[in-house]
Order: structure tokens, then sequence, then C-alpha cells
């Protein structure tokens, strides 16, 4: 959507592979790194910077989230590292794009009335958290939680801070299950009963960009889901 609409466009990605089969199918650039890695993320923001002009729009949507519960089967707690891992990706990925993507901007002059605006991705796990969540929600809600305070911070040089909750959307993931899952799972939502598309989490993207008004608020995207326990 962005690349369609005029913007250029850089891809953070561990899957370099990926990353650049995108990046080529919309004429643009590709990093292949990974987002908790302060070093990497500064070079590259300086080298999309260089290629592209100071990156006015962040999409954070990097993300992970296996599933672990609290007490495994044997009875023992689950690993911590298993724990720190979704939380380094999740929150301390995001946070540490973010701070570094407000760094670059907050010194050039704002396009009219701001300078860009940061848009973060959270879940309804971040409110709804099923069992076996726990660090992805944790890393969620910490999304939702900094939203706020960052949005009220970067106000004095004009940058936004966003935040969407999509609930079930059609993600590689969810592609690679069996159809009647996918149906299965759409299905929970009230309405629209189905699966969200990539394409309707973009859209609300471009509204987010678009209104200037749409500042320092999580928004849900979940069809009025609300999940259960399990």
């Amino acid at each position: 959507m962005l690349a369609a609409s005029g913007a250029r466009v850089t891809i953070f990605d561990r899957n370099g592979e990926l990353a650049a089969a995108k990046a080529r199918a919309i004429g643009g650039r590709f990093a292949a790194i990974d987002v908790s890695d302060e070093r990497a993320v500064g070079a590259a923001i300086a080298e999309a910077a260089a290629a592209h002009g100071t990156a006015r729009i962040l999409v954070n949507c990097a993300g992970i989230g296996p599933p672990a519960k609290v007490i495994g089967r044997d009875g023992k707690p689950q690993p911590l590292d298993q724990f720190n891992v979704i939380v380094k990706v999740n929150l301390v990925g995001s946070y540490n794009v973010l701070a570094q993507f407000a760094a670059a901007l907050h010194v050039d002059g704002p396009l009219g009335e701001e300078r860009g605006v940061a848009i973060n991705t959270a879940s309804v796990a971040a409110f709804d958290g099923q069992i076996g969540q726990a660090g992805y929600a944790a890393s969620k809600g910490g999304i939702v939680a900094m939203t706020l305070p960052i949005a009220r911070e970067l106000a004095r040089y004009s940058i936004r801070v966003m935040t969407i909750a999509p609930g079930l959307f059609l993600t590689p993931l969810l592609e690679s299950l069996p159809k009647e899952a996918q149906e299965s799972l759409g299905k929970q939502a009230p309405f629209p009963a189905r699966l969200g598309e990539p394409a309707e989490y973009a859209r609300l993207v471009r509204s987010i960009i678009d209104n200037p008004m749409l500042n320092g608020e999580v928004i849900r995207l979940d069809g009025a889901l609300r999940m259960g326990p399990k």
C-alpha cells in the first residue's frame, strides 16, 4: 500500500530472502536485520536515509509468539529464555526501531503540520491473552502501554505515535493451516466472521497516516473478537 501510494519503502526482516523478494516486488529496499539489534537497526536506518531520504513513516510489525505454559507438562516452569526472546523481539525490537526512527527524524523540518508518524503493532492478546500466551501477551501489552507516553514525549517534535491491535489475520502462519482450520478461526469474530485480510490492516495504516488527529491511541482491528481463555 505504501509503495503503491508513492512512498519509498525499506523493509527490515531477519529473513533476508523473503525481504529481498518483497522489496523487489514493490520496487523498494531491504535490510536483513534483527529489530532488537541496536547497532544493526541504527545502521539500516542510516542506509535507508542515504537512499531514500529521512524516513517519515514507520510501521513496526515484526513479531513472534510461540505458545508456552508457565508450568509445562513436566511440572517445571517455562525456561526463562523462551519468555525473554518473545519480549526481546516484540517489545524491545519495536521500541528500538521506533526510538531510532524518531531520533533520526526529529532534527528534520516538518512537512506541513507534522514531521512523521510511527505505527506499532500490538495484538488483541494484549487485552484477551489466552492460556499459553503469557510471553506474547506481555510483549504486546507493553507495546500498548508505551503508546501514550511516547506520543506525549514526541509531540514536541510533531511526531505521532499510534498502535494497531489486530485480531486474527490471514498471515503466512495462518495460511499454512488447512482451509477448515482457517474458517473455524475466522468464525470466532462476530462480524465479519472471517480472518482479516492484510489489505485491511494496510487500509487502517493509511487512515492513520492521513488523519493527524489520530495520536497516542490503540485501535483494535478485530471484527469485535474477544478471545476466550483457550
